[in-house]
């Protein structure tokens, strides 16, 4: 059914459709409607998981640990600091091998105190052991909260969806949203291999010494690696089911083009608005969309661009005193790979808008070679 819908509202309408087993929160800004909504559902009956309103979103995150240990499906929601509160569950919730999802709504890090969106939080957290999907638009956002179930349950690793804080969280679209039945016949009901029972003790997350550290450690890498494959698979199986194309990248634009701009998020609409009308005056740029952090699709990115020229790579994050994070994953793909000029330009901080113009401004460093990141801000 097609809706015109709040970005929050669409993900809290798919989540309740998802049918899971308990939801605990703590609100923070700009997720908070998500997890309004879900509130609403169960008060209001329309849903019957169990809502757990935790003093914080360390303490939400611990709760789900519990339930999902105990063989529950469950969900949350975060931003921000509240994610960075979250960091030391979230390193045990992968370790422990837990498939919980959680709702990151992109939004800039203190200090100073900005509640606008940029996507330094989740970046900060990459290596944690989670899946780590980025949404372009309020659709493909709900579309990848059905996948994540079916990738955390059959992988075993929690799934982190991404959106853009208030560019996609509060803004409207026309979004279909997928029924609870149509769901159903996607997504299975979980059904962990192992769960904590009285009658038959478990322990997760037990002492480990150095003897076998390593290799657990390993084995969590080994695994993420390998959700790579599962993850595209289950995309084309999710367009087979509900017609709407998932990818790890996606090439828009000139093919024969010597320039290529790639990004995560919403920013790729007005990216693709400014290299058309680059193609008006004759200038050839692509434009190529990664949708996944972790794993990072290195290989499926050098297929699509790696014989291009220049690469503009535009991140609204910074490691700082280095360069974008999603530039620096490129330079390490690219290394031996490529012989393509890799810029890394940063826009976007802390709400900053980011116009056709910039884009057009951050496509004119193609071809400079510099190691460090170029700032544009107007």
């Amino acid at each position: 059914m097609k809706k015109i819908l709040e970005g929050s509202r669409a993900i809290a309408e798919t989540i309740k459709n998802i049918g899971v087993d308990v939801v605990s929160c703590y609100p923070i800004t700009p997720q908070t409607h998500i997890v309004e909504d879900l509130a609403k559902f169960k008060a209001d009956g329309e849903a019957d998981y169990e809502y757990v309103r935790a003093e914080s979103e360390f303490a939400a995150m611990s709760i789900l640990v519990g339930a999902s240990a105990a063989g529950a499906r469950t969900y949350t929601a975060t931003s921000s600091q509240g994610l960075l509160l979250m960091t030391e569950v979230l390193y045990n919730v992968a370790g422990m091998r837990l498939p919980i999802v959680m709702t990151d709504a992109n939004r800039a890090i203190s200090a100073p105190i900005n509640i606008w969106n940029d996507q330094q939080d989740a970046v900060t957290v990459r290596d944690a052991g989670w899946i780590m999907l980025y949404g372009e638009n309020n659709q493909e956002v709900c579309d990848l909260h059905v996948l994540a179930y079916k990738i955390a349950e059959a992988c075993q690793i929690p799934v982190m969806v991404n959106l853009d804080g208030f560019v996609l969280t509060h803004t409207l679209e026309t979004i279909e949203i997928i029924d609870s039945k149509s769901i159903k016949k996607y997504l299975p009901a979980f059904k962990p291999s192992e769960k904590l029972d009285p009658k038959d003790p478990l322990t997760f997350g037990a002492f480990a010494t150095p003897k076998h550290y390593m290799e657990i450690r390993q084995e969590l890498h080994d695994d993420v690696v390998a959700s790579k494959k599962m993850i595209a698979k289950e995309m084309t199986s999710f367009k087979k089911y509900f017609g709407r194309k998932l990818s790890l990248v996606d090439y828009y634009g000139d093919k024969s083009a010597d320039t290529v701009v790639v990004a995560m998020g919403s920013v790729l609409g007005t990216i693709k608005d400014a290299i058309d009308e680059l193609k008006k005056s004759g200038k050839k740029v692509g434009v190529l969309k990664v949708s996944s952090l972790r794993p990072f699709p290195a290989e499926e990115i050098i297929k699509e661009i790696g014989n291009k020229k220049n690469v503009i790579v535009i991140d609204k994050s910074l490691s700082l005193g280095e360069e974008g994070i999603l530039a620096g994953e490129l330079k390490r793909s690219f290394y031996g790979n490529s012989k393509a000029t890799i810029t890394s330009v940063i826009m976007g901080l802390g709400g900053r808008d980011i116009t056709k113009e910039m884009i057009k401004k951050a496509i004119t460093q193609a071809g400079k070679s510099r190691n460090q990141a170029v700032f544009i801000g107007k």
